[in-house]
C-alpha cells in the first residue's frame, strides 16, 4: 500500500487548459473517489496518476516519491477501466494471470495468487471459462481479479460500473467496498454517479472544470456543501434550489420568495437584510407535518417508490420535490402543504454561489 499526494497538478493540450492547479493527498489505505460532470477533468487527472498522460506541470507523488517521470509498470499501480478489456481466447485464470506471465513470475506463484483472488471474487467455479461465456458483472470482476493479483500499491478504477445495468452496478458496488475492506489497498475511484461515490469513498473530491470544489466525507458534502455546484451535485434527487432575498433582523432572519413565501433561516447563517440568495431545500427534509415553516402549492407530480413517495408541486412558481416515506394519499391538482426546520435550509450567496 502506498499514498499519493498531487502537487499542483496541471494539464493543458496545446493552448487548452483543462486541469487548473489540483492539490489533494490520498493517505495510505484510503478509499478516495473523484466525482463530477462529463468534461470535468476527473479521467484525466486518473491517467495522470497512472502515468498514461503526460504531466504539464506539478508533481505526483506515490509512496513519498515523485513519479513523473516513471513509466505506468514502475508506479506499481493496477487500473480497472470501464471496458473490461479481456482477451477473448484467453480463460479466466489465464487473463487473469497473464500480466504476471509477462514479468516473468514463476507458475506457481502464479497460480497462487489467481486462486486467492478468485476465491476472493466468488470466480473459482469461472476460471476455465472465457470472457464470452461470462456475465457482465463476472467479466468486470475478472477485470478486478487480475488487478488484484499483482498486489499493487494503489488501485486506480476508471468508471468501472458504467457499462452494467442497474442491478448489476449496485452488486458490484456491494463487492468492491467489500474488496477494499478485505485487501486495504489505496484506492482511487473515479464517477460521475454520486450515489456510487456516497456509497463508497471515505472521502469524495468534487471535480468542476479542472478545479477542486471541494472535498470531504460523504456526509461532510452532504450536510455543509460549500457552494451551489456541490450543493446540486451530491443528493439524489437533486436539492431544490430557489431564488430569494433575506428578509428579517435579529435572530429570526428569514428568505423571501418571489411570491412573498417567507422560509426561516436559521439564525447563524452569516445574511443580510435585502441580499440576493439562492435558498437550498433538499426533498428529504420536506415533509408533511408541524414545526418550521410550512411551504404550500399544487400538487405537479406523484411519484410512489413503494419505500417512499415523491411529490412534486409549485412553489413560488417553481417545481420543487418533497420525499414522503411510504404511500401518501396526494393527487394530482390538490394542495400540497411540507415543513421544513430552518436548520435544514441552505442559503447560498447568489452571485458567487458560496454557502452562507
Amino acid at each position: 500500500m502506498a499514498s499519493v499526494e498531487l502537487r499542483q497538478v496541471r494539464k493543458a493540450y496545446g493552448a487548452l487548459p483543462v486541469i487548473h492547479g489540483v492539490s489533494l493527498a490520498i493517505e495510505d489505505g484510503e478509499f478516495v473517489a473523484l466525482v463530477g460532470p462529463s468534461g470535468c477533468g476527473k479521467s484525466t487527472l486518473l491517467r495522470m496518476i497512472a502515468g498514461l498522460e503526460e504531466i504539464t506541470a506539478g508533481e505526483v507523488i506515490i509512496d513519498n516519491a515523485v513519479v513523473n517521470e516513471l513509466t505506468p509498470r514502475e508506479r506499481n499501480i493496477a487500473m480497472v477501466f470501464q471496458s473490461y478489456a479481456l482477451y477473448p481466447h484467453m480463460t479466466v485464470a489465464e487473463n487473469m494471470g497473464f500480466n504476471l506471465r509477462l514479468s516473468g513470475t514463476p507458475k506457481p506463484v502464479i497460480a497462487e495468487r489467481v486462486a486467492e483472488a478468485a476465491r476472493m471474487l466468488d470466480l473459482m467455479p469461472l476460471l476455465d471459462r472465457k470472457p464470452a461465456q461470462l456475465s457482465g458483472g463476472q467479466r468486470q470482476r475478472v477485470a478486478m481479479g487480475r488487478a488484484i493479483v499483482r498486489n499493487p500499491a494503489v488501485f486506480l478504477f476508471d468508471e468501472p460500473l458504467s457499462n452494467l445495468d442497474a442491478k448489476l452496478r449496485v452488486q458490484m458496488r456491494a463487492e468492491i467496498k467489500q474488496l477494499h475492506q478485505k485487501v486495504g489497498t489505496t484506492s482511487i475511484y473515479v464517477t460521475h454517479d454520486q450515489i456510487e461515490a456516497m456509497t463508497l469513498a471515505d472521502r469524495i473530491v468534487v471535480l468542476n472544470q479542472g478545479k477542486v470544489e471541494q472535498e470531504g466525507t460523504p456526509m461532510e458534502l452532504y450536510k455543509k456543501p460549500a457552494n451551489l455546484f456541490v450543493a446540486a451535485f451530491i443528493g439524489s434527487p437533486a436539492m431544490n434550489l430557489l431564488d430569494g432575498t433575506v428578509d428579517g433582523d435579529g435572530g429570526e432572519p428569514s428568505a423571501r420568495l418571489g411570491d412573498g413565501t417567507a422560509i426561516r433561516i436559521a439564525p447563524d447563517r452569516k445574511v443580510k437584510r435585502g441580499q440576493a440568495i439562492k435558498v437550498g431545500l433538499r426533498p428529504e427534509h420536506l415533509s408533511p407535518g408541524v414545526g418550521g415553516t410550512a411551504l404550500a402549492g399544487q400538487t405537479l407530480l406523484v411519484e410512489p417508490t413503494g419505500a417512499q413517495t415523491h411529490i412534486i408541486f409549485d412553489l413560488a412558481g417553481h417545481p420543487v420535490v418533497a420525499i414522503v416515506d411510504g404511500e401518501y394519499p396526494a393527487r394530482y391538482g390538490a394542495r400540497f402543504e411540507a415543513n421544513i426546520p430552518p436548520e435544514q435550509v441552505h442559503v447560498f450567496d447568489r452571485e458567487t454561489g458560496v454557502a452562507l
